[in-house]
């Protein structure tokens, strides 16, 4: 049984209404296209940072609460639909990176960013876990970003059983040594060996989704993608906003991946 997948690259502002509309437009694109789960960008609601040198409480998105009614629109706009998507959580005084998962009966999952870059420490909260979730197309687990960075973090997702991983992103280009062409820029090459790999090293089917466009003085990569349980990329989108749409038996390619060599299995925790 096939699973249709988007995995989205698109821009987000500090500008709520705006970027409403737009995640409206990328879940009523989605639906023409008969997807069954769009994975949108870290901070789709709200925007990412402007700046990671030396960012201040006042360079945060915009904070909304769980009960918060773009929230509420979000959950409504997904409808059958399962949505991951990004924005800045309060939770009293206190500031998340949080992914929500949502159909249109409300939150399936939530995820705070649990690995920060020295840049958000001083202003967001870390998240302290990663759980995988059920939902309506199978059993999903959510990072933020730099998470992926760290084996740990998907693999703690994949012994939680999730068959899917979705990595919302706010991956800019280098800071220290922006190369004059994206592709052959550092962070580019590390955001696809991340998703590769972690895709790979766990034999389940990774979703990957980023900003595109620029905020303050950062430039965000896009290639958003849909990665395989062998690695391989399905679908992409490079570095132009749109969405990379597989359609894939996830069930199907992960026994495939795992016919001979299962690394879950046979993993030996015991002399780590």
């Amino acid at each position: 049984m096939g699973l249709k997948i988007g995995a989205v690259a698109a821009g987000f502002t500090r500008d709520l209404d705006f970027d409403l509309s737009r995640v409206e437009a990328l879940i009523r694109h989605g639906r023409r296209e008969e997807v069954q789960l769009l994975v949108l960008p870290d901070a789709a609601l709200g925007g990412y940072l402007d700046d990671l040198s030396s960012p201040t409480l006042d360079d945060l998105p915009p904070a909304l609460a769980l009960d918060d009614p773009l929230i509420s629109k979000v959950i409504a706009m997904a409808g059958e639909m399962v949505v991951c998507f990004g924005f800045c959580e309060a939770d009293g005084g206190r500031r998340y990176n949080t992914a929500l998962c949502v159909t249109g009966d409300g939150v399936l999952g939530k995820h705070r960013k649990v690995h920060q870059p020295p840049a958000e420490r001083a202003i967001y909260a870390a998240g302290n876990g990663f759980a995988a979730f059920d939902t309506p197309v199978g059993r999903l687990g959510m990072m933020i970003d730099y998470d992926k960075t760290f084996p740990e973090a998907a693999r703690a997702l994949a012994v939680d059983d999730a068959e899917v991983i979705a990595c919302l992103c706010a991956w800019p280009t280098s800071i220290t040594n922006r190369a004059p062409r994206m592709n052959e820029d550092r962070q580019s090459r590390l955001f696809d060996l991340y998703d590769r790999s972690r895709a790979a090293e766990n034999q389940v089917v990774l979703v990957s989704s980023n900003l595109t466009g620029s905020i303050g003085g950062l430039r965000f990569l896009g290639q958003s993608k849909v990665v395989g349980p062998g690695g391989d990329i399905v679908a992409r989108t490079w570095s132009k906003a749109g969405i990379a749409i597989a359609d894939l038996d996830v069930r199907a390619e992960i026994e495939i991946a795992r016919r001979v060599l299962h690394h879950l299995d046979e993993r030996r925790p015991g002399v780590y």
